[in-house]
């Protein structure tokens, strides 16, 4: 083991079982609440020959959790089996009132959520005054009362003493757990199961849900499922999206945003059929469409962007902001806002007289508990504390914008730049450390996300030594820096920001990096990827 390897676990306090977790080792599924009552519900749609209906999400964790839920229950012996997945901009986040329609028409008996449910209570009311049962499972904040249904499997539901690890569980996790739960009763034959756990690495990591405990054990085998997926539509989009190497990266930034795109632009069905694809000629023609899906949504994103940096931004402690710009983006926006300006935001469209958007949070500023202290503003909304969506009349919209920033003053949180900032693992001076059988032994601790960062090390006191800015329009900078020895190393910026090009040949930095591999006509190296740079 090298000597920085041996170092980053040490102080990642990280030891032989989270490096080599066993799957055996999974929680008990029926921890869960509700869980036995779900599995039991399910027998009798087996045994009864019932039509099923799996109610989902528009996003990357419900359009990989209905898939889940599928072949979960196609595995325990439902014949019949049915999607359905909201419209983003028809109907919202949570179960449309089309469902009961759905179930009316298609004689479903049974109605399994997946990735929502948990809070509504009118709707699988309905569903009750038909005659059809519903399971949530979920893993969304649930409400002081629980919806009538015949089960609803959410660890976060108040009050039950669940694992704080199964709490982490992304809406996807909590499908699985269905799947291990009905293995372990003998209804999916021993092992089959696994065979899912590449949709619930990527519902996992896209939903950003902390890769520790349970999470790590499940993405950690997923990440091996995915290396071998029997699922034409990944392979395909994986192809046209010129994945490379199989990590949270290309997850993160290629598999996943392009099965968003199908949700934020048009309709997540898309999403769902590649995902379902069984013949290589259907999933290539998907694949290339979701492709063309992504390209118009960062066309639509950096326009936003863009405008909202021209217009400029108040002194709020909360950002909130609407424009005329695409639904599908609104997330994204806010998200970027974040990382630009610090502090939390709202992005925000008017459609038809009513404002809807998406708000993005970190640190101790919970967006769920925010949303409840502003219900006399809104008409409706619900998520995360990270994330979340909102809906409000046009004329409540500055009574919203004053209504939580009253809300944030009032929590008198400090220091929140803190969640936000660039730290490291590791000092280094000596750059002769970062060897390829480092890159080698880093890769134990894949896949990276929440809770489990890509390892920062912060180059002390690098002396610049070249210069250049790369791409067609230059907005990437590259960097070669030497240690005290003079031993060097390249690094990579990709798109830069503007003070980042100021740097010069022959001044001495700070520089936080990750550590990759490069590969160029055979040759392997090390190489930085700069996060933050600090002249000294």
């Amino acid at each position: 083991m090298s000597r920085l390897f041996e170092e980053l676990l040490r102080v990642r306090d990280l030891d032989a079982r989270f490096l080599s977790p066993k799957y055996e080792e999974c929680l008990d599924a029926f921890l869960l609440p509700d869980m036995r009552k779900a599995v039991e519900r399910i027998k009798k749609a087996v045994s009864g020959g019932e039509r099923v209906l799996i109610y989902g999400d528009y996003d990357v964790d419900g359009v990989t959790a209905s898939t889940v839920m599928y072949d979960t229950l196609r595995l325990a012996g439902v014949k019949e089996i049915e999607i359905m997945l909201p419209n983003r901009f028809a109907d919202g986040y949570g179960m449309s009132t089309k469902v009961v329609q759905r179930a009316k028409e298609t004689g479903v008996g049974l109605v399994i959520t997946v990735d929502c449910g948990s809070r509504n209570h009118e709707i699988i009311g309905q569903l009750n005054g038909i005659g059809v049962d519903v399971i949530v499972t979920d893993h969304h904040e649930c409400s002081d009362t629980l919806p009538p249904a015949v089960a609803v499997v959410n660890p976060k539901r108040r009050n039950w003493l669940s694992s704080d690890e199964l709490r982490e569980l992304a809406g996807v996790g909590v499908a699985f757990k269905v799947a291990q739960a009905l293995a372990s009763e003998g209804m999916i034959p021993a092992g089959q199961e696994k065979w899912l756990l590449d949709l619930v690495l990527i519902g996992t990591v896209c939903d950003n849900m902390v890769l520790k405990g349970e999470n790590r054990r499940l993405c950690f085998y997923g990440l091996k499922v995915l290396e071998k997926t029997r699922r034409s539509g990944l392979k395909e989009l994986m192809r046209e999206a010129g994945v490379k190497r199989l990590d949270t990266e290309s997850i993160g930034f290629q598999i996943g945003p392009r099965l968003n795109a199908a949700g934020r632009m048009e309709t997540a069905e898309r999403a769902l059929e590649l995902l379902m694809a069984d013949k290589k000629t259907t999933a290539a023609k998907l694949a290339l469409e979701l492709e063309e899906l992504n390209r118009t949504r960062k066309e639509e994103q950096r326009r936003a962007v863009t405008e909202v940096k021209e217009k400029g931004i108040g002194e709020d402690s909360v950002i909130v902001e609407c424009g005329k710009w695409h639904e599908g983006v609104l997330g994204i926006i806010a998200g970027r806002l974040v990382e630009e300006y610090h502090r939390p935001a709202f992005a925000l469209t008017e459609v038809n007289g009513v404002i809807k958007g998406s708000g993005r949070s970190f640190g101790d500023f919970n967006l769920a508990d925010a949303l409840n202290v502003c219900q006399k503003y809104i008409i409706g909304g619900g998520g995360h504390a990270g994330a979340c969506g909102v809906k409000l009349e046009a004329d409540k919209l500055e009574e919203f914008r004053r209504g939580i920033n009253e809300y944030y003053k009032g929590l008198k949180l400090t220091n929140q730049e803190r969640f936000l900032g660039v730290r490291e693992d590791l000092e280094v001076r000596d750059f002769g450390d970062f060897s390829l059988e480092l890159i080698e032994e880093m890769k134990r601790l894949e896949p990276y996300g929440e809770g489990n960062a890509e390892p920062v090390f912060l180059l002390l006191e690098a002396r610049v030594v070249e210069v250049a800015k790369m791409g067609t329009d230059g907005a990437h900078l590259r960097l070669v820096v030497w240690d005290q020895q003079g031993k060097s190393l390249k690094l990579m910026r990709f798109f830069a920001p503007e003070e980042d090009f100021r740097v010069r040949e022959g001044v001495t930095a700070n520089i936080w990096v990750n550590i990759v591999e490069n590969e160029f006509r055979g040759i392997r190296s090390v190489e930085g990827r700069i996060l933050k740079l600090s002249l000294t």
